[in-house]
C-alpha cells in the first residue's frame, strides 16, 4: 500500500478539526475564487483517506465476524464436552 503524498495537502492524518481549519488559498487580486491546483489536490488527498478509511473499517468488520464466529465455535464445543 503506498501513501498520498503532495507538497499541496495537508500533512498527517485528517480530521474533522484540521478540515474545518483549513483555509485554502485564494488566487491573484483580480481573479475570484481558489487555486485550482490547491483545490484539486485537497480533493485528492481527502479522497484517498476516504478510501483508506473504509478500507480500514471493511477489515476490522470483517475481522471482528472472524472473531465472532470463532467464538461461537469454541463455545459450542465447550458445551459439547461439559458432562451432562
Amino acid at each position: 500500500m503506498s501513501v498520498y503524498r503532495s507538497r499541496h495537502a495537508l500533512r498527517g492524518p485528517l480530521t474533522q478539526d484540521r478540515i474545518a481549519a483549513l483555509a485554502l488559498p485564494l488566487t491573484r487580486r483580480w481573479w475570484r475564487g481558489y487555486q485550482v491546483d490547491e483545490v484539486d489536490a485537497l480533493l485528492h488527498r481527502l479522497a484517498f483517506e476516504l478510501q483508506r478509511r473504509t478500507r480500514e473499517r471493511d477489515e476490522m468488520r470483517a475481522e471482528n465476524q472472524r472473531i465472532k464466529g470463532a467464538l461461537r465455535a469454541w463455545q459450542s464445543e465447550q458445551r459439547r464436552c461439559q458432562p451432562s
